[in-house]
């Protein structure tokens, strides 16, 4: 292989790391350990992975040269070998390499695997879809691997990016115990609720800052993205699935949060059981939905769902018609607390966290007589800025990362 096959490569990943800003950073950006020899990162489609690792680039590599960043979904591929251009990238004193879309190489574990293996002194890291998963079957990197996920923008980080203000996270523990101070602390510098109602709008997606009035056209289009190019490059899918898949979803959008009536929604499908679980697990693997059962059941076995919710609000207002503010809440709830908490569907309430805190969420003249009596029970309560004891303004749960 000759420069000339690959100039094209090595000046697009120079334009692409001078080109990021780096003000901004995502909340996983100072957890990475970037010594590691080989990291993933997966995420779902649009939260900023590829501006993540741009950024690392930028602010730790003096020597472009001997860094190069790719997207597999490039046409170069599609006539080009990945392998060999790794090989000519360390012949020619490349120490990193940075594989964006890896999703979209056949057998992309036994790609990465050979990599590994083969070469040493290279750094490796890669980003794929959130449905990736590791295969023991092909190649096995989970003694190698340095995993991670990123998920979309928190409430917290959506101030920060609105150059409203910058938090650490607070842990929810610390929340629970002493949020009249924090709310107050923030409330008096700023007018919180106004922020909260964009953020359920669009703060989801840190694209949504250079799309205006086009963000819901481009979020339609990210959906449209993750079922038609993502989802068969991660799964064996036809057509006909990815067509059964895009109306079910269409038709979740229309009746989230329920207590879903599965044979009914096969029926409209015309689809069985088994196929009918699986297209909601691809659902929820790709963060388009999110499937809360009851504590007696595990959320990794195919089994039908207690509740059904979209992945996040943003979501709701791009794929719904009506938007329910009471689910809208739910789903704000839901969302936040599932990166680092377990969430399952309670007896009495809306939400049980980690299995000991039970939540009920709605507006501020919510009471606890759904709750009422129940040990470690709190009302997450939107429309107030700040609130007492255990009614907690909804807002504050998006500080938690």
């Amino acid at each position: 292989m000759e420069y000339s096959d690959i100039k094209s490569l090595y000046d697009n990943s120079i334009r692409k790391i001078l080109s990021v800003n780096t003000e901004f950073k995502r909340y996983l950006y100072p957890m990475i350990n970037w010594n590691n020899r080989l990291i993933g990162i997966k995420g779902v489609r649009g939260v900023g992975k590829t501006t993540l690792v741009l950024q690392h680039i930028k602010e730790n590599f003096k020597e472009l040269e001997a860094v190069l960043y790719v997207s597999l979904d490039d046409l170069w591929f599609a006539s080009h070998s990945v392998m060999d251009l790794v090989d000519y990238h360390v012949t020619h004193g490349g120490t990193h390499i940075f594989m964006d879309e890896i999703h979209r190489h056949d057998h992309w574990q036994t790609l990465i695997k050979n990599i590994y293996d083969r070469y040493d002194d290279l750094y490796v890291v890669y980003t794929g879809s959130s449905m990736l998963e590791l295969d023991a079957k092909e190649g096995d990197l989970s003694r190698r691997l340095r995993a991670y996920e990123l998920y979309g923008m928190s409430f917290r980080e959506f101030l920060w990016f609105e150059g409203v203000t910058q938090l650490q996270p607070v842990p929810l523990v610390e929340l629970l115990q002493d949020h009249l101070h924090l709310a107050v602390d923030l409330t008096s510098k700023v007018k919180i609720l106004p922020l909260f109602e964009k953020y359920l709008r669009c703060g989801y997606y840190p694209y949504y800052a250079e799309e205006g009035d086009g963000f819901l056209q481009r979020l339609q289009g990210t959906v449209r993205q993750v079922l038609e190019s993502d989802l068969p490059a991660v799964e064996d899918v036809s057509f006909a699935t990815i067509q059964k898949i895009k109306k079910m979803l269409m038709i979740l959008a229309q009746r989230v949060p329920q207590t879903p009536k599965m044979n009914e929604l096969y029926a409209q499908l015309e689809t069985g059981r088994d196929q009918g679980l699986k297209m909601l697990n691809l659902l929820d693997r790709a963060g388009l939905v999110s499937l809360l059962s009851t504590e007696a059941k595990s959320l990794k076995q195919l089994s039908k769902p207690d509740k059904i919710y979209l992945g996040n609000p943003n979501l709701m207002n791009c794929l719904s018609s009506n938007v329910d503010t009471g689910t809208l809440r739910e789903t704000f709830f839901n969302n936040q607390l599932r990166m680092n908490h377990s969430t399952v569907l309670p007896l009495k309430g809306d939400f049980l966290v980690d299995g000991k805190w039970l939540f009920e969420v709605g507006g501020k003249s919510k009471d606890f007589s759904q709750i009422k009596d129940e040990p470690d029970s709190f009302l997450a309560l939107d429309g107030m800025e700040f609130g007492h004891g255990n009614r907690i303004p909804l807002w504050m749960f998006g500080l938690l990362y």
